[in-house]
């Protein structure tokens, strides 16, 4: 008797359960999707109808398997990892972008829509793969977005992105953020950024963050915002008067970095939730 999808997917699910990975059924059906070339509705249809799977899928499917309940995190084995509209290119060397920034992109949006220049400049420091500045670039296309990253291997992952996405209005930069070129100064109309701010003592409980993500995406210095305070340094040159700096944070950081950005010179500091009901990101606007 052929072995069906239905009893490919049960089995990935037990394994991935008994891993204590998060989501099993979840991430089952994904890895089963990326081996099928299908889409996960379409896997749970197959599911439904007790399709078969031959056996070279069936044994690919069950390796993805065993790397995920090594947890080995599931946008390295697929290779991609969503991000609002888009679809990005990741793997080892770079941060994968979470669900939860995508709220921290969305309130730079804003502020970048609002801006009154025809083509209103953002400056993304710290881009990573490019989640945010490309999230930028394609949903305020008249913007100009510079993205800085000074990993050589996330800087790789981010210039496939551009690439991929041909966003011409995207100049991306291998550069530490503080060195952010001086043409710049005064123009910017938003600076946004996921810096590291986890502590150097803290230990990310998740074994896909704790023993896949780049220390450098990670760790931000004894108390975690040694970055922040660069972040504020660098923005306040980029940023015209009035411009708004958005910066995503852990969800007990929100106090200490508003007293940080008031102490540099910044205006209207104020902390925002993300959709779990978390303190995730600050904004604050540039003095005149």
């Amino acid at each position: 008797m052929p072995l069906t999808v239905k009893a490919l997917r049960q089995g990935a699910i037990d394994d991935l359960a008994a891993a204590g990975v998060l989501d099993p059924e979840v991430d089952a059906e994904l890895l089963i999707a990326h081996v099928l070339g299908a889409s996960r509705g379409r896997v749970q249809s197959l599911g439904i109808m007790d399709a078969p799977v031959d056996d070279a899928d069936a044994s690919e499917v069950r390796a993805l398997v065993r790397r995920r309940a090594a947890r080995e995190p599931l946008q390295h084995i697929t290779g991609r990892a969503p991000f609002r509209s888009l679809d990005l290119a990741v793997g080892p060397g770079v941060f994968v972008p979470r669900p939860e920034t995508e709220g921290v992109a969305q309130i730079a949006i804003d502020a970048l829509r609002a801006a009154a220049a025809p083509s209103p400049l953002a400056v993304d420091l710290g881009t990573g793969s490019g989640a945010i500045a490309l999230a930028l670039a394609t949903e305020v296309p008249h913007s100009r977005v510079v993205a800085i990253e000074k990993s050589p291997d996330a800087h790789a992952w981010a210039s496939r992105n551009v690439a991929e996405f041909a966003s011409t209005n995207v100049t991306l930069l291998l550069a530490d953020l503080a060195d952010a070129p001086h043409e710049y100064d005064g123009c910017a109309s938003v600076v946004a950024s996921n810096p590291p701010y986890i502590p150097s003592a803290a230990i990310p409980r998740d074994p896909e963050v704790r023993l896949f993500d780049p220390e450098l995406a990670l760790y931000g210095g004894e108390d975690g915002l040694d970055v922040v305070r660069a972040v504020s340094v660098t923005a306040a040159r980029l940023l015209h008067a009035g411009g708004t700096l958005v910066i995503e944070h852990g969800e007990l950081q929100g106090a200490e970095i508003r007293q940080l950005l008031l102490a540099d010179g910044w205006q209207a500091a104020a902390t925002h939730r993300d959709l779990t009901g978390r303190d995730r990101v600050t904004t604050a606007l540039r003095a005149p």
